[in-house]
């Protein structure tokens, strides 16, 4: 260890007479600590939110849509066998969609009625079921005397209704008889509720089988378009790109980046606010580090000057006051990573163990349609914040090591 760290290590220790500025110094750690834990929680709970969300886009709206400018698509067959042949491409499933009235009991709501097929990804969710038979099962069953039809938990609020209920969807579509216009109408049973309330999609959408919407609210044989789901999502832009290139007019192609990537934009954009907004606070810390540095100069000036005249260089003395105010700020910076890492890490527990104990509902899991508080610890973030908060530390130690390197030993011993 050179002698630079001996007396930088020297110098934080406190005597009586240095009380003041060693609690300066553990102000400044404390403040460094803060803000350094502050800004990984907050980075963590933002990057849980935003993947939250993603989530809840991506389980009810697809990767990729493949649709027909004004109409359906009639030789899907061919161009799902196309499709599947790229090298991202999961799975793609074609389907029929239209917005209709539901009614039972007196009550009316309205969804997209959709017909899928077995494979569409929107079943892998949770739903409830009789007996907990798969939804594929009841929904696909070809012996049933009515058709099934899948409702999200609000719908079926909203309609007063459960599973084995009937109701009637009529869709925008009219009969021409003698008497006039009559709206077209079909039971349906329930067959399957989602599990989830709130979620972000989920009420507008009612699910049956893709033939038999065809038949009801389509076009024998056509679909309204097809469904690509992609082995990652980020994988989705270039696979809308690729097939653009290969399907002209009439085909409109749509990456879930493109409907919904200006809300996850905003949620980035306010990621990185916060991000500066936080990181004032180590700023802040960084100039309570420069006091304290500033102090010890005022103080030392006399050990500086016998420092200079036993042939210390002004880079010596430069060094002291760099590494005195490096241990600081990566004390504090230590201390705040890991302090930020627990809170991050155990976040759900900490809000579930507070509404607990304090009977209060911080984190209501039905308005924001989680099943848990969100919070992702990103490495790179974590990386961020430390490189950040030792930069900051490192430049609020430049003015007073400056100040002591040129301490003038004569000026410095005149009066002693």
């Amino acid at each position: 260890m050179g002698y630079e760290w001996f007396i930088s290590l020297r110098y934080l220790r406190a005597r009586r007479k240095q009380t003041f500025i060693s609690v300066i110094s553990f102000i400044s750690v404390t403040g460094v600590t803060l803000g350094v834990a502050a800004l990984i929680l907050v980075l963590a709970i933002m990057t849980g939110f935003h993947d939250g969300v993603r989530q809840q886009i991506l389980g009810n709206v697809p990767h990729v849509t493949v649709q027909s400018q004004g109409g359906t698509i009639a030789d899907w067959p061919s161009l799902v066998d196309q499709i599947r042949e790229k090298r991202s491409v999961v799975s793609a499933q074609p389907y029929v969609v239209k917005e209709a009235m539901l009614l039972a009991h007196g009550n009316v709501a309205a969804a997209n009625l959709k017909g899928v097929s077995a494979e569409n990804r929107v079943f892998s969710q949770p739903f409830f079921t009789r007996d907990n038979q798969p939804v594929t099962s009841v929904l696909f069953e070809s012996d049933r005397p009515q058709p099934g039809i899948v409702i999200a938990a609000d719908t079926a609020a909203m309609l007063g209704v459960s599973i084995g209920d009937r109701i009637n969807v009529i869709p925008p579509d009219f009969t021409l008889t003698p008497f006039g216009l009559i709206p077209k109408i079909k039971p349906f049973d329930v067959v399957a509720i989602a599990r989830a309330r709130g979620g972000f999609l989920d009420t507008y959408y009612a699910y049956i089988a893709l033939d038999q919407a065809q038949n009801f609210i389509g076009e024998e044989g056509k679909v309204s378009g097809i469904e690509i789901e992609v082995n990652r999502f980020d994988a989705a832009q270039p696979l809308a790109e690729t097939l653009r290139s290969e399907l002209s007019y009439p085909y409109s192609i749509r990456s879930w980046q493109e409907m919904f990537g200006s809300f996850l934009a905003a949620l980035k954009l306010e990621k990185l606010g916060l991000f500066i907004v936080l990181g004032i606070i180590v700023l802040v810390a960084a100039f309570n580090i420069a006091t304290t540095l500033i102090m010890v100069v005022m103080e030392k000036h006399k050990d500086i000057a016998i420092l200079r005249s036993m042939g210390a260089t002004s880079r010596s003395i430069l060094k002291i006051f760099v590494f005195e105010g490096l241990l600081i700020g990566t004390s504090g910076t230590a201390l705040g990573t890991a302090l930020g890492l627990t809170l991050a890490l155990n976040a759900d527990a900490m809000i579930s163990w507070l509404e607990r104990k304090l009977h209060v509902t911080i984190f209501d899991k039905s308005v924001y349609g989680m099943d848990h508080f969100p919070s992702q610890v990103v490495s790179s973030d974590v990386v961020a914040v430390v490189v950040v908060a030792m930069v900051i530390c490192l430049v609020a130690t430049v003015y007073p090591a400056l100040r002591a390197a040129r301490l003038d030993p004569a000026e410095s011993l005149r009066y002693e």
